[in-house]
């Protein structure tokens, strides 16, 4: 019995729900201006635009350690 399929169908919906939910906290986070901190560089001219966010990504990285963390504490 081949469960191909099946498994193929399960993650294409897994995907689809993770992407949907990271795509609300990304425009949420917009909304609030959480993606215009100090640390970020923005540069532009007439024709082009440079958006780097490092105090975005220090953030990010410190708050995903943390659930992390508490979650391999938490499995011990």
């Amino acid at each position: 019995m081949n469960n191909f399929p099946d498994n193929l169908a399960k993650m294409l919906i897994y995907a689809g729900a993770f992407l949907l939910i990271a795509g609300a906290i990304v425009f949420t986070m917009n909304k609030l201006g959480f993606f215009r901190l100090g640390g970020d560089i923005e540069m532009g001219g007439k024709n082009w635009k440079l958006y780097i966010p490092l105090g975005t990504c220090i953030i990010i990285s410190i708050v995903l350690t943390g659930i992390l963390w508490l979650i391999s504490l938490l499995r011990k």
